[in-house]
């Protein structure tokens, strides 16, 4: 753990190899990561051992008890989605609401494990005991509180403190951990061990008993058998086109992907680089708004039964792509106001020697320790504030907006990502643009200032609207107030690389194969290469 570059805020050095890379929101994962490259494993083994480990050094942003997608494209070319997002119950969930969100009813039937064991078991070499075993090793072990892990722990000691599993773990001296005191998760360690050796018979057993125990102690409805009818599911990923680049994206009910190609349909037609960069043209920033919001704010693209595969492509076209964009030009079109999900989110992108990508996005999909809730030391995900986005049928996945994505160039990898956070769409879209269009470097991209979404009110929650980031020129950031408030659009001013705004974990890759990556300022993250 000491050789490894410390987990800080702010910008991060650009690291590039041949060899496999991974980059992600903690320099601990990305090390298990290359480490599982470096022992035979391929781009699907790094992000799950990288995920495994975030488990455990990123507890404020992941769980077990969450859910886990992976989009991942292999050096033959196969490519695959593999959807372990959240279920709704069996049981109904009568007037949910906001108010649900603290309690057991507003957790979900989990899918992280079920995911997890399918991606090793049907696309990984190492298997799923040496995938999990640097995530083991480091709840013995314990790693240092970060400044940005302690700011979540100190907002939340009312729940952690409160939990008897919880208690002697952040509060082992009587006191909240410090940063840079130790943080030990025994209890956790222990699970995952079981989940090595004994995979589903805990999973299914001990680990549900005790999960549903907890649930319903806090008012929630999930019963042992949610666990044993949650699947992970297989989809062909989302396709799409821009500036002659293939798109291969989520597929929904993980919409983002379809948001993201949607988005890039109707850009596609622009002279983005004639009208210059967001920070130079306040046109093209605004642009990139209003086809941002245009994809974000629409009606969930659920897919089947609600839309046809043949629709959903439709959607994607450049001809309606084309037409989406003059109505938009043509004047604003209004926000949903329909509730919108809280953060709590983290994503991992690798490639490996042979040219094989992997891009995957997990999450307790809630603000940290939302609920007080927790079993077999792991919080109990708060992810049913995607039942806002439409109540899911019972058992059904929760649409979930997750874009992890590959561009290629001629059958080539050439740019593989994802972020997390309530402003991913934008976070990813804003990055493709700026490496695409730009030609920025990963480093610069990261860490251009952003627009983001859904701007927080302390009224009112998690608003339809934009935020900006300071950093902007003032000519910029004028004219960003001047039109919002002609258009009575909610609004708001941030901080400079504001945690909201997105982490993009992206990888470019050269016409002769060599990776390069910069971890996000705005998270602790690190990119190793295997050397």
């Amino acid at each position: 753990m000491s050789a490894l570059p410390p987990a800080v805020l702010g910008p991060k050095p650009t690291v590039s190899g041949r060899d496999g890379l991974v980059v992600t929101s903690h320099p601990y994962a990305a090390h298990a990561g290359a480490d599982a490259l470096a022992a035979g494993g391929n781009a699907v083994d790094a992000v799950l051992a990288a995920a495994a480990a975030q488990l455990i050094v990123e507890p404020h942003m992941t769980s077990l008890t969450g859910g886990l997608s992976v989009l991942s494209r292999t050096a033959d070319g196969v490519a695959r989605y593999l959807n372990g997002n959240v279920h709704a119950p069996l049981a109904p969930l009568p007037g949910f609401g906001g108010d649900d969100l603290t309690t057991g009813r507003g957790v979900p039937v989990p899918g992280w494990w079920p995911a997890f064991r399918e991606a090793s078991e049907t696309l990984g070499r190492l298997g799923v005991e040496r995938t999990l075993a640097p995530a083991i090793a480091v709840a013995h072990e314990g790693f240092p509180v970060n400044p940005f892990l302690f700011a979540l722990m100190y907002g939340s000691q009312a729940n952690l403190g409160s939990h008897e599993q919880m208690l002697p773990v952040f509060f082992p001296g009587g006191g909240l951990l410090c940063p840079g005191d130790i943080l030990v998760q025994h209890q956790a360690g222990r699970t995952l061990e079981r989940l090595a050796t004994e995979g589903d018979r805990y999973y299914l057993g001990d680990f549900a008993r005790a999960f549903v125990a907890e649930n319903r102690r806090g008012g929630g409805v999930i019963a042992v058998e949610d666990f044993e009818r949650a699947r992970p599911r297989w989809d062909a990923p989302v396709t799409g086109r821009y500036r002659g680049l293939d798109l291969l994206a989520s597929a929904p009910p993980d919409d983002g992907g379809q948001m993201l190609a949607e988005a890039l349909a109707m850009l596609d037609s622009v002279d983005l680089a004639g009208m210059g960069r967001p920070t130079e043209s306040f046109e093209t920033l605004r642009l990139l708004i209003e086809v941002h919001d245009e994809v974000y704010y629409a009606t969930p693209r659920r897919g089947e039964p609600y839309l046809s595969a043949e629709e959903l492509a439709e959607l994607r076209s450049p001809d309606h792509g084309a037409a989406r964009l003059a109505a938009v030009r043509a004047g604003r079109r209004g926000l949903s106001a329909a509730a919108l999900p809280t953060p709590g989110t983290i994503h991992v992108s690798a490639v490996d020697a042979d040219g094989g990508v992997a891009s995957l996005t997990h999450s307790h999909m809630a603000s940290a320790w939302v609920n007080g809730l927790f079993a077999e030391g792991f919080q109990l995900a708060g992810g049913g504030s995607f039942f806002q986005r439409g109540m899911p049928a019972p058992g059904e996945k929760a649409a979930v907006y997750l874009a992890p994505h590959v561009l290629l160039r001629d059958g080539r990898p050439a740019i593989v990502g994802g972020s997390p956070s309530v402003s991913l769409v934008a976070c990813v879209l804003q990055n493709i643009v700026n490496l695409v269009d730009f030609g920025m470097p990963i480093a610069e991209s990261v860490a251009a200032p952003r627009f983001g979404a859904r701007p927080h009110d302390p009224a009112f929650g998690w608003r339809p609207g934009v935020m900006l980031e300071n950093g902007f020129p003032p000519e910029i950031a004028g004219a960003f107030r001047d039109w919002t408030a002609r258009e009575r659009l909610w609004s708001r001013v941030v901080g400079p690389w504001y945690t909201l705004m997105g982490n993009y974990e992206g990888i470019v890759l050269d016409a002769g194969g060599t990776a390069t990556a910069s971890a996000d300022p705005r998270r602790v993250g690190s990119a190793e290469a295997v050397r």
